[in-house]
């Protein structure tokens, strides 16, 4: 008996030198472009601390807003505030989410520093910020829109394919990137306000099979009870959305998932914290998608959607 639980106890003792050791204490600054309450930037949080719970790890939250505040210069003064953030908080790692915390801050002040980080949600192409560097990997942020196109073509009359959004960088950088990686031409219309997205919304259904709907965030006067009983009273051809958010707006969603952005950057923070270093760490793409499907919108527009297709749905909007 002596004999078992002595090995017992050596096969514990070899388990925890082999697993990595997380020191008590250590910092990670988590950097969000955007704001609390938006439920892109709000998924990728959730992700991060589920990455890093029970890891002794001190975690410190800061946000940019830079969705609601789109000039340059609000932007530029934003990623001050953070520089001056991390210079006294002095973390160990830095997890970055999405485009502008890697535009405005990691490129101007932090390629190939000492400093590590670990970037997220950046759209389609992390090399337009000159990633990776020495000091920074990540997750790369791309759209299921093959997959979403899949589920729209078996409903659409012809393959003309359109693209709604607010009128900001990212959605022309969405809209660009279809066409750049995924060789998918779109006809696109960048909406102002609600009204000019109710008008885009009309005019793009006389011109394309298939549409679109992208995001919204930021768009003055975005109301989406208004925008929901709109597009159930109005949706003429299939419609499809690649941000959960959206899904309300759209007939299909293959959404993508934020918490994956999040928990993934958490992981690679920790392996980071263990010694290794981010230029060891691949630069990688999410895999991870939701089906959503929303019969409100189908049923009015007269789309019987397949029981296969709904019982392989993620969540049935009804």
């Amino acid at each position: 008996m002596k004999k078992l639980i002595l090995l017992a106890t050596a096969t514990i003792l070899i388990l925890m030198v082999s697993l990595p050791v997380y020191a008590a204490g250590k910092k990670v600054l988590f950097i969000d472009s955007y704001h609390q309450g938006y439920a892109w930037s709000d998924g990728v949080q959730k992700g991060v601390e589920m990455g890093l719970d029970g890891k002794s790890i001190d975690l410190k939250i800061v946000r940019m807003d830079t969705k609601r505040n789109k000039t340059d210069e609000f932007k530029k003064a934003a990623a001050q505030k953070v520089k001056s953030e991390i210079e006294s908080f002095n973390p160990d790692v830095v997890i970055a989410a999405d485009d502008n915390a890697s535009k405005f801050l990691i490129m101007p002040f932090y390629k190939d520093a000492a400093l590590p980080f670990v970037f997220c949600g950046v759209n389609w192409d992390a090399s337009v910020y000159g990633f990776p560097y020495s000091n920074v990997t990540g997750m790369v942020e791309v759209a299921p829109v093959n997959e979403l196109l899949a589920q729209l073509r078996q409903y659409a009359p012809g393959n003309k394919i359109g693209y709604l959004a607010a009128d900001v960088l990212t959605t022309h950088k969405e809209a660009d990137n279809y066409k750049a990686i995924l060789g998918i031409d779109t006809v696109n219309y960048y909406a102002n306000d609600m009204q000019d997205w109710k008008k885009g919304f009309m005019e793009l259904q006389n011109r394309v099979d298939t549409l679109i709907v992208g995001n919204t965030a930021g768009l003055p006067g975005w109301n989406e009870g208004e925008a929901e009983a709109f597009v159930v009273q109005n949706t003429k051809v299939p419609t499809g959305a690649t941000d959960e958010h959206m899904a309300p707006f759209a007939m299909f969603g293959f959404v993508k998932i934020p918490e994956e952005q999040g928990f993934y950057a958490a992981t690679k923070a920790l392996e980071i914290l263990d010694g290794k270093s981010p230029g060891d760490i691949p630069v990688v793409t999410n895999k991870d998608g939701k089906l959503y499907v929303n019969l409100k919108i189908a049923s009015a527009a007269g789309v019987d959607v397949p029981f296969e297709i709904l019982s392989s749905a993620s969540k049935v909007i009804e």
